[in-house]
């Protein structure tokens, strides 16, 4: 497994400074997010311009990009996304499923959206990863099985916190979903409250779920992709708290993995 680092916890600071910190920390590579207001490290906008001093970054602190993180699944914002992880060398491109939870009207719309996405990605060379997030369409496991059974070729973005405030037990889910990850958004999370908690008690360690046996899960079932930590709500932190949650996080994400025999 390949332990990572979303730079959205350094939203409020420039690239080189997410870079450096994430290289600092100990991760083997980072995940960019293009976030209006949250992380824009990269952006929809001047991306053609930014690439190059991404990729200078990238080779300088020995970081690749391993994912690229999308909020929004429309097809206009998705197909710049792809150019974007392409010219990233970027193979993962994460989003959320849009439309509304336990809204049986809506469903049809949101999977035929997610499978036009899908097919573009495949054609680009990406792996389109949804993640199960509270209050959209794919929010659970069995909304999670449901999209992916029927696309074949959508991929699962695996992050514990959200199925965690769903009410399921994410260690015993995953085994439900292990052959369709391609990608995991890890974090800790204290009660079962909508948002996942204030950036702190998102580091590994810090909340309620067990994630040393959600790590071991992910080794049993032979996964070795992208497992980046991704902290939200940390753009008025100043640099220390942030570096703290970093390397708090690494050092508990090398743990696990060293606990289950993967490092």
């Amino acid at each position: 497994m390949l332990i990572g680092l979303n730079a959205v916890l350094f939203g409020g600071f420039d690239a080189e400074t997410a870079f450096r910190c994430t290289a600092m920390a100990g991760y083997d590579a980072i995940e960019l997010s293009a976030l209006p207001g949250m992380a824009e490290h990269i952006t929809f906008e001047g991306w053609r311009d930014e690439v190059p001093s991404l990729l200078k970054l990238s080779a300088e602190h020995g970081l690749p990009v391993s994912a690229l993180e999308v909020a929004n699944p429309d097809m206009g914002v998705l197909s710049k996304a792809f150019e974007m992880a392409g010219a990233l060398g970027c193979p993962i491109v994460n989003i959320g499923s849009g439309g509304p939870a336990d809204d049986e009207s809506a469903w049809a719309a949101t999977i035929e959206n997610l499978a036009r996405a899908a097919d573009a990605a495949e054609t680009a060379g990406i792996l389109l990863c949804v993640k199960a997030h509270v209050g959209l369409a794919v929010h659970n496991t069995a909304t999670s099985l449901r999209a992916l059974a029927e696309i074949p070729n959508l991929h699962l973005d695996m992050d514990p916190s959200h199925v965690h405030r769903a009410g399921e037990d994410p260690v015993k889910a995953l085994g439900e979903v292990a052959n369709r990850i391609r990608h995991v958004h890890i974090r800790d999370c204290k009660g079962r409250q909508g948002p996942p908690g204030p950036p702190p008690l998102q580091a590994n360690g810090r909340g309620d779920i067990d994630l040393v046996g959600y790590v071991r899960v992910l080794h049993e079932h032979g996964f070795d992709g992208p497992v980046n930590l991704e902290v939200i709500g940390a753009r008025e932190l100043d640099l220390l708290q942030c570096q703290t949650i970093a390397a708090e996080s690494r050092g508990h994400m090398q743990a696990s993995l060293q606990a289950c025999g993967a490092r």
